[in-house]
């Protein structure tokens, strides 16, 4: 997993028997691999933005050798062989996210692209590569996000407790879970910028010395500018309702833009981003969960939770729902998402969808992903 904070890449093995909502899932070990900052430079500059398409597809090759070494890596760092893996999961890195129709060619179309050539992976492991899990859902009329909640469904659903599973990464994404609820009954989706608006003001006033606000000791120093925050919660994708999904292309570099142009001191800045994450999460739940579901716990998981003081904050506003880790229930909250894409990449090998159209939007079940078997050897 490599996502939208582009951090580094999270390699999660993971042992899986059964199938479908019966299956359990048993994580073995995790491995984390920062990027290089040469590798997330040449990341940022295809993201989002006009690259000449060369580069693209030299960055596309690097991340799926870069990926296929992070599992070599992570295998020599346990006590389970290369050989023993049967099946990897890549979500690769999502350079570019369009839910919405635009016109092109004169066809309305949705489009997304996620980079990190599993043909490159197939080749250093030996191992089949299932990969590019969101175009199918989008092919299908959904939105290609969020993919999650197949995953949260299985591992968290409860029979009495109403629940919302929370993964704050660069993104911010919800997946509402009924007492005794069916998979078609789950609301999921994107609820705006998580870590993403933070991380770039921790970019910028440190000049790039630091990638995020370390243990939230920058935004504990400040003081939220609410006139700024009431204006930036007014954002259209707020008020929309989902399904819905979003990324860099509309929480990016313009809307860091109008954070910078209001002159804040850096820990007022940091403390209002802070707490815009926390207030944009507990008013989507509100608004869109809250009517139609009890919200007992929260169960949070990604980068955020090591943000204290954003965990402070959503805790207060999330209040008098339990804020809770996914660590609590057994999940590394730093693994979940990779965890998630071994588990969609096992359900796609045994061609079982795992797509939920109540999240996304689309018009039927899917399976997910494309499958890139190894070279035959000799």
């Amino acid at each position: 997993m490599s996502g939208t904070s582009v951090d580094g890449i999270d390699v999660a093995l993971v042992e899986i028997r059964g199938q479908g909502f019966k299956q359990t899932v048993k994580p073995r070990a995790l491995h984390s691999f920062p990027y290089e900052p040469a590798v997330r430079e040449a990341i940022f500059s295809v993201t989002n933005t006009a690259a000449h398409i060369g580069r693209l597809s030299q960055v596309h090759f690097l991340l799926g050798r870069l990926y296929g070494q992070a599992v070599r890596d992570a295998c020599e760092r346990t006590d389970i062989k290369l050989s023993e893996l049967k099946l990897i999961g890549s979500h690769g890195q999502t350079v570019y996210h369009q839910p919405i129709e635009t016109e092109i060619g004169g066809q309305l179309v949705k489009s997304t692209l996620q980079i990190g050539e599993p043909a490159l992976i197939a080749e250093l492991t030996g191992v089949p590569v299932v990969a590019d899990f969101r175009p199918a859902d989008m092919a299908a009329g959904g939105e290609g996000a969020p993919l999650v909640p197949y995953v949260d469904y299985l591992l968290f659903r409860d029979r009495g407790l109403g629940r919302v599973v929370l993964n704050v990464g660069g993104i911010a994404n919800v997946t509402a879970i009924p007492p005794a609820g069916e998979p078609d009954q789950v609301i999921a989706f994107d609820t705006g910028p998580g870590n993403m608006i933070m991380d770039a003001l921790a970019q910028h006033f440190s000049g790039g010395a630091s990638k995020f606000d370390e243990g939230g000791r920058l935004a504990s120093d400040g003081t939220v500018d609410r006139e700024l925050l009431d204006r930036l919660s007014q954002d259209d994708y707020f008020q929309q309702s989902p399904p819905k999904s979003t990324g860099r292309e509309r929480f990016g570099e313009a809307f860091l833009a109008r954070f910078l142009d209001a002159s804040l001191e850096p820990a007022d800045a940091m403390a209002t981003a802070n707490t815009f994450t926390a207030e944009t999460i507990a008013a989507a739940l509100q608004r869109f969960v809250a009517p139609k579901m009890g919200i007992d716990e929260v169960i949070a998981s990604g980068g955020g939770v090591k943000n204290p003081e954003l965990m402070c904050r959503l805790r207060d506003a999330l209040s008098p729902a339990l804020l809770r880790t996914s660590t609590n229930h057994g999940i590394d909250s730093e693994a979940k998402e990779a965890i998630a894409f071994a588990i969609l990449a096992h359900e796609t090998f045994h061609k079982r969808p795992a797509n939920l159209p109540s999240g996304t939007g689309a018009r039927h079940p899917c399976l997910l992903g494309k499958i890139c078997h190894p070279p035959v050897r000799g």
